[in-house]
């Protein structure tokens, strides 16, 4: 029986990292590929070699997480940095299977005669979670070796967090990598025209209509990136995303890192979940429907599938924002809508499905943020949509109604729970999202401005990239039509 060699792994390391060869670049695979809006926040945690930190790049399968490193390594070889200074290892190759993040250190070196200790070094470890006690071995580099630039990346957020916290505290900064965005999927295919910036966070359509019939195409297909490119993916969207991507996470990742032994429940959770995307569900219901799985199963299998980044849980907060002892309902997103297509069918301008899918894009765009979002649901069956609560504080900061019809801009009366939430928490404004209308009024002192959700999913994406704020305050929004005075507004209410 042949066993694997040093030379094997050495060979396997330099074929890694084709640079230390001329012409000293990344292969043409990656540098095609248009670099993500996301590389610019990326790139300062990667040149930060002055404070003792591994990054830990976080985000799903399939969002280009390992173009983002190889556009990185790329910048970097552009500033100067010597090509055999900085290696990729992809961990999960199988050659690497029983090795610690100190041989591979050992191996770089052997295959390039770079002392580790010698110079400004940057290693990059691709998929990291499928190495043992990654989270040790890569504190004891940040503290062994201070001229060394780890960065880890991994599919599994919530597992390499989890251990990124426990072990890395003060070691690893997180950066996580969302989805593409409603700006970046404009963006990328070359059609950013679609919207117009008339201040520094504000944006608008002149053809509104167009941008929702691209709004309703990155619905379908607008969360990774090779499905952008490919009308072959786009016609048979279930093949790449359903078995390239959800199926690969139910059927290996999860199992591997959580030891799953039924994976056919699973995955029926997850399709319950999936079809019922922006709505609220609880453990009772979905214990009786899923054919008494136990509630204690199902919150596990809850946290897995956060953990593999497929759904994100919101946690409600009633008509004062204050959190529910028992947490008995919740609603549940897919991370990218596109997938709801993927695993049943592509929906069109008037499908019933529609304004999930909206509320869930624009819920999508806040990933990379810090937010802390929440709905309100109370007693008399008051609800809004999305609030962010103040951390601390819990305070709520802000509050959107989410919508897809022009209805409520014409009867802004109708939007009594939204109206009842901010006069209960002390909000004088807030956001209902339209069909194509952008107009603005004031009911009981609270000043609603409606806006598109293309254009709002568009404008909290772009903004949360390029200036960590969103379009929430009216005073950021350009003169708008007043669409009735105090009076008609009071008496409609009424």
């Amino acid at each position: 029986m042949q066993v694997i060699e040093e030379e094997d792994i050495l060979r396997r390391v330099r074929l890694e990292s084709p640079w230390w060869n001329p012409p000293h670049t990344t292969t043409e695979q990656y540098r095609d590929w248009q670099p993500r809006a996301y590389l610019k926040l990326f790139l300062p945690l990667i040149r930060e070699t002055n404070i003792r930190r591994a990054v830990v790049l976080m985000g799903p399968r399939r969002v280009g997480k390992t173009v983002m490193i190889h556009h990185a390594i790329q910048a970097l070889l552009d500033e100067g940095v010597p090509p055999k200074s900085i290696c990729y290892f992809s961990v999960d190759s199988p050659l690497y299977n029983t090795l610690s993040i100190e041989q591979f250190l050992s191996y770089y070196s052997k295959a390039t005669g770079v002392s580790l200790t010698s110079t400004q070094l940057y290693f990059f470890f691709d998929e990291i979670q499928y190495l043992k006690d990654w989270e040790i071995h890569l504190k004891s580099l940040v503290d062994t070796y201070a001229n060394i630039k780890a960065v880890v990346s991994g599919s599994a957020a919530a597992a390499l967090k989890l251990k990124s916290d426990e072990s890395g505290a003060g070691r690893f900064t997180d950066f996580l990598i969302p989805p593409l965005t409603f700006h970046e999927y404009l963006e990328l295919r070359g059609e950013g025209k679609c919207v117009r910036q008339v201040s520094t966070a504000v944006f608008v359509a002149d053809d509104i209509e167009l941008l929702n019939s691209r709004f309703i195409d990155y619905l379908n297909f607008g969360g990774y990136p090779e499905v952008v490119f490919s009308p072959q993916i786009q016609a048979d969207p279930a093949r790449f995303i359903k078995s390239d991507i959800i199926d690969k996470v139910l059927l290996r990742d999860l199992p591997s890192l959580y030891g799953i032994s039924d994976i056919q429940e699973l995955n029926s959770l997850f399709t319950t979940l999936a079809f019922n995307t922006a709505n609220e569900v609880s453990l009772e219901e979905l214990s009786k429907s899923s054919s008494g799985v136990t509630k204690n199963t199902l919150k596990r299998y809850i946290e897995y599938l956060q953990a593999a980044f497929l759904i994100q849980v919101i946690h409600r907060v009633d008509r004062s924002s204050k959190r529910f002892i028992r947490a008995n309902y919740f609603k549940v997103y897919l991370t990218n809508p596109s997938m709801r297509a993927a695993l049943f069918s592509p929906i069109s301008g008037d499908d019933k499905v529609l304004p999930h899918l909206a509320e869930t894009a624009i819920f999508s765009q806040w990933f990379h943020s810090s937010s802390t979002l929440h709905y309100a649901r109370w007693k008399d069956g008051g609800e809004v949509d999305m609030v962010m609560l103040g951390r601390g504080t819990q305070k709520a900061i802000w509050a959107i109604e989410i919508k897809w019809s022009d209805r409520y801009c014409e009867h802004p009366g109708e939007l009594e729970s939204l109206i009842d939430y901010c006069l209960e928490n002390g909000l004088d404004n807030a956001i209902v999202t339209s069909k194509t209308q952008a107009v603005s009024c004031q009911i009981k002192g609270v000043y609603l401005s409606f806006i598109p959700a293309a254009l709002y999913c568009y404008t909290v994406g772009y903004n949360i990239i390029h200036h960590k704020t969103t379009l929430m305050n009216p005073e950021l929004l350009p003169e708008l039509p007043p669409q009735k005075d105090n009076n008609e507004a009071a008496a409609e209410q009424s």
